[in-house]
C-alpha cells in the first residue's frame, strides 16, 4: 500500500505518503515512540521484527516530506475468546503478534502515535481512516482499541479515573488519545484496570474503545467454522511383512477409512513406517538398502494425496527415507491435506543410529503447516525431545503437534512420551503421538518396535487430571482418536493456573535461531 498525495498549509506544501512499515523502519519508528511517549520503553529490534512479519498489511506509517512522521500497530482477533479486563501484553502476545488470528474478526488497534512535530496535520485521523479503510476491505465487524489516558496523572489526586474519562466525554477536559478517539467515532465501552502497568502517566487505566463496522457482511459458515473442535485420529501401525507396494497401501487406506467414518480432521501415522517396504526388496547392507526406498517415493505421494481427497480428511503420514537431488538421504514427514496440496517437514535431530547405519541427513527448517483447521506443526520423533524446536513452531502460531515417532522398547519410548508431554505443558499446545508395533525380522536395524500411542493435553483444570485426552493399549495394532477444543486451549493460555507460554522470561533468555538466512530470536 502507498498513497501520495500534496496538502498545504499557510506557509507551504507537503507531500504526504502513506504506506506499509517495514522492519527497514525499526529505527525511525522507535525514535518516534522515544519522542511520543518519553515515558514508556519502545519496540525491541525481535518485537518489530515480529509484527511487521506476522501482519504486514495491519503496520501503516506516514512520511510527510520523506520523513516518518506518524504510525499505527494493530492486529487481527477473535475477540470474544480474550478477556474483557486484558492487558496490552496478554492481548498482543507481548508484543510479539503470536495472538493474530487472520481469520478473526476484529482490528486491534495496538498503537497510534505522531512525532510531537507533526501534530498539527490531522495526522491520526489519516491513521484511522487507514485502519477504518482495512477493516471494511477485509470485512471485519470492528476496531477495538484499549486507550491510554496520559493526562490522568494530572488530576488523579484530584478525581477518580471514571470521573475524569466523563470529563473528558462532556468536553469538560481535553486527553490527547480519548479525545482524539472520540472525534474519529470511536464510542467507549469501559474502563480496564492495569492495561499497561508501567504507564505511570495513565496510572495503568485505559478505556476500552469500540468502531462499529456497518458494512460488515456475516458470511455463510458450516458447522465446521463455528466448531471450536478439531478431530484427530492417531494410528498405532503394525510392522508386519508385506509383499509389495499394494499390500502396505491396504493396510493404510484400513486405517484412513476407519478414521473418516469417525469424521477425523487429522490422521496420522508413525514415523518410518515405509520401512515395511524393505521386507520383500533384496537383502542388502542397512544404508544401502534403505536408499531403494527412493524408488516408491512418488507412488507414496501419490496414494496418500488420493487418500487425502478422497476421505476428506488431512493426513499425516508418518515418515518415509529418501533421497533428494542432493544425493543426501533424509527422514521426512509429509502432511497431505483434504485439498490435495502438500508439505513436508525433515527431521531435524538425527538419531546415532539413524547416522550410524543409514547416514540419514538434518533438516535445516521448522515448518509450520496452514491447514483447514488451523496451524500445526510436525515433529518427527527425537525432534520432540529437543524444546526449542516446539518452541519455535508454537510461536509460528502451532496449537497442534504431531509426534510420528519409532522406538524399540520401552525406555526409548518413555523419552519421547515424557517430552511431548513435556512440551503439550509448557507450550499449552495439544500433541498427538504416533508409533509403530510389530517385528520386522527380515529387514536390519529395524527388528523390534514399541509403542503407546497418545493424545496428549496441557496439564490444568481445564483438561483431564492426567494430561492425556486418550491413549493406546501399548503393542496393540489400533487407533484412537479425539475432539480437541481449540477455544479451550486458548483461554488456558488466557486464564489458565499456570500461564508457562506467557510467563516465559524472554528479558532474561531467548532462542537464537536461523532461517532462509535470517537470524530470528523467539
Amino acid at each position: 500500500m502507498q498513497n501520495t498525495v500534496d496538502i498545504k498549509d499557510v506557509n507551504s506544501t507537503h507531500t504526504i505518503v502513506v504506506r506499509n512499515l517495514t522492519r527497514d523502519d525499526y529505527t525511525a519508528v522507535s525514535q518516534m515512540q522515544l519522542l511520543a511517549f518519553p515515558t514508556m520503553k519502545p519496540w525491541s529490534p525481535d518485537q518489530w521484527e515480529k509484527v511487521t512479519q506476522t501482519f504486514p498489511e495491519g503496520q501503516i506509517g506516514i512520511e510527510v516530506d520523506g520523513t516518518l512522521a506518524a504510525s499505527s500497530c494493530s492486529l487481527i482477533l477473535n475477540f470474544d475468546e480474550f478477556s474483557q479486563s486484558h492487558g496490552w501484553a496478554a492481548i498482543t502476545g507481548n508484543g510479539t503478534l503470536s495472538t493474530h488470528n487472520p481469520n478473526g474478526d476484529t482490528l486491534y488497534g495496538i498503537e497510534i502515535m505522531v512525532a510531537p512535530a507533526y501534530r498539527s496535520m490531522r495526522l491520526a485521523r489519516r491513521l484511522y481512516d487507514e485502519r477504518k479503510q482495512l477493516v471494511i476491505n477485509r470485512n471485519l465487524k470492528r476496531i477495538v482499541v484499549g486507550g491510554r489516558l496520559p493526562n490522568y496523572h494530572l488530576v488523579a489526586d484530584k478525581l477518580s479515573v471514571k470521573a475524569y474519562v466523563q470529563q473528558v466525554i462532556d468536553k469538560k477536559m481535553v486527553d490527547p488519545v480519548l479525545t482524539t478517539q472520540q472525534s474519529n467515532d470511536f464510542k467507549l465501552k469501559r474502563i480496564i484496570r492495569d492495561y499497561l502497568p508501567g504507564d505511570t502517566e495513565s496510572c495503568g487505566f485505559a478505556t476500552f474503545m469500540e468502531w462499529v463496522n456497518l458494512d460488515y457482511q456475516a458470511p455463510d459458515i458450516s458447522v465446521r467454522d463455528i466448531s471450536p473442535y478439531v478431530r484427530v485420529c492417531s494410528i498405532q501401525y503394525k510392522m508386519r511383512m508385506i509383499q509389495n507396494f499394494e499390500e502396505f497401501a491396504q493396510h493404510c487406506e484400513y486405517f484412513i477409512d476407519v478414521a473418516a467414518d469417525y469424521k477425523s480432521d487429522f490422521v496420522v501415522f508413525p514415523e518410518l513406517f515405509t520401512m515395511q517396504l524393505l521386507s520383500f526388496l533384496p537383502n542388502n547392507r542397512p544404508g544401502k538398502a534403505v536408499r531403494q526406498l527412493t524408488q516408491f517415493t512418488e507412488q507414496y505421494i501419490e496414494f496418500f494425496s488420493r487418500m487425502s481427497i478422497r476421505y476428506n480428511t488431512n493426513i499425516i503420514a508418518g515418515s518415509h527415507l529418501t533421497v533428494e537431488e542432493d544425493d543426501e538421504l533424509y527422514n521426512i514427514s509429509w502432511l497431505f491435506r483434504r485439498d490435495g496440496t502438500y508439505g513436508k517437514q525433515y527431521k531435524l535431530h538425527i538419531t546415532p543410529h539413524e547416522k550410524k547405519w543409514w547416514g540419514v541427513k538434518e533438516g535445516k527448517k521448522v515448518e509450520v503447516f496452514d491447514t483447514d483447521c488451523g496451524k500445526i506443526a510436525i515433529n518427527i520423533c527425537y525432534d520432540i525431545e529437543f524444546p526449542e524446536i516446539a518452541r519455535i513452531a508454537t510461536s509460528k502460531g502451532a496449537n497442534l503437534i504431531f509426534v510420528p515417532f519409532n522406538t524399540d522398547e520401552r525406555r526409548a519410548y518413555n523419552r519421547v512420551r515424557y517430552c511431548a508431554q513435556a512440551r503439550a505443558i509448557e507450550n499449552q499446545v495439544y500433541v498427538v503421538l504416533s508409533g509403530c508395533v510389530g517385528n520386522l525380522p527380515q529387514v536390519d536395524n529395524l527388528d523390534i518396535q514399541y509403542a503407546q500411542s497418545a493424545i496428549l493435553t496441557p496439564s490444568d483444570v481445564e483438561f483431564h487430571r492426567e494430561g492425556v485426552a486418550a491413549i493406546a493399549e501399548p503393542g496393540a495394532e489400533t487407533l484412537i482418536y479425539q475432539d480437541l477444543d481449540m477455544h479451550l486451549l486458548r483461554m488456558n493460555r488466557l486464564q489458565g493456573n499456570a500461564q508457562t507460554w506467557k510467563d516465559r522470561r524472554s528479558n532474561l533468555y531467548t532462542i537464537h535461531y536461523k532461517e532462509d538466512g535470517k537470524e530470528i530470536v523467539v
